[in-house]
């Protein structure tokens, strides 16, 4: 096994290709966010959430600055009509590009109060967008243009982009930030970094069952993330749970156990399953964009 591997259960061996290493492809950035993979042409989009831009790769162009400034953006992902949606920390906005190249706000309200500043953001099988508003963009001078909070709290939303219908379906956590559907979408995993800068606050993935494919009800705890915080997450098709952390990215089985670790040399911050056969894993970390291939699938394209 490659020496990037920790292996805390033998059930990772099934997971992770025995030849697996890890490669950097792009560096350069202030702080990697949010990549999202494209199958058209190959390549990866992602956020340079501080540096205000957002880039590409690909093995044809290597890295090409396509938006900036981006308004903050953070966390990316495909709709299914194949366009990229966003989320905004400066607009405090979930943000869509056309397939024009246009960009439109989507949502940037609830009951007529500005949202705090959308971090992390999926697409369900329904086409709704499931997003976590935590106030970064409002708190931290390098991921938003600041203001005031309007919302009583950091909440998950669920968006219907057709009627514009939202709500919040998850109120019970601090800081929630990164998120992701289990393959059935019976299950919503989502992260609680408020240990980022609240003195003994959370640093776990909480999970909630999905009743009515809108609700998401009875959460509890899942896995606590140390060192550091979970950030972005992604899920296998057979339901393991990727999490950004200081010093790797954690894989865990679906009944929790900690399986082990892809280590990376920069504090990884979000991921994505890729490639013809998404067995490839691209993550973003520091200034960095990498990947490694596995011998698993994902379910978020």
């Amino acid at each position: 096994m490659a020496e990037t591997i920790e292996i805390y259960d033998d059930r990772l061996r099934a997971i992770v290709a025995t030849d697996a290493s890890l490669q950097k492809l792009a560096n350069g950035a202030v702080h990697s966010e949010g990549p999202v993979y494209f199958h058209e042409d190959d390549s990866v989009v992602w956020s340079d959430a501080h540096g205000d831009r957002l880039l590409r790769w690909s093995t044809t162009d290597n890295v090409t600055v396509i938006r900036q400034p981006s308004n903050y953006q953070s966390g990316n992902y495909r709709d299914l009509e194949g366009r990229l949606v966003a989320c905004s920390s400066g607009l405090r906005a979930i943000i869509r590009r056309e397939h024009d190249g246009e960009w439109q706000v989507l949502v940037d309200r609830y009951q007529g109060k500005r949202l705090n500043s959308p971090n992390d953001l999926v697409v369900k099988s329904d086409r709704t967008i499931w997003f976590t508003d935590p106030p970064y963009g409002i708190t931290e001078p390098n991921q938003g243009y600041g203001g005031e909070q309007e919302q009583r709290g950091s909440y998950v939303y669920r968006f219907e982009p057709v009627t514009g219908e939202i709500d919040p379906v998850v109120t019970d956590m601090i800081r929630p930030n990164g998120l992701a559907f289990s393959p059935d979408e019976s299950l919503l995993y989502v992260s609680d970094t408020a240990a980022f800068n609240i003195p003994g606050g959370p640093h776990h993935i909480r999970v909630y069952e999905v009743v009515d494919g809108r609700w998401a009800k009875n959460g509890r705890v899942f896995a606590v993330i140390e060192p550091g915080q979970p950030d972005g997450l992604r899920v296998d098709r057979q339901g393991n749970v990727f999490t950004s952390s200081e010093d790797s990215v954690q894989v865990y089985a679906p009944d929790g156990t900690c399986l082990g670790k892809i280590l990376v040399p920069e504090t990884s911050a979000n991921l994505t399953f890729g490639g013809k056969e998404h067995d490839r894993l691209f993550i973003t970390a520091g200034k960095s964009l990498y990947a490694i291939g596995l011998n698993t699938r994902g379910v978020q394209l």
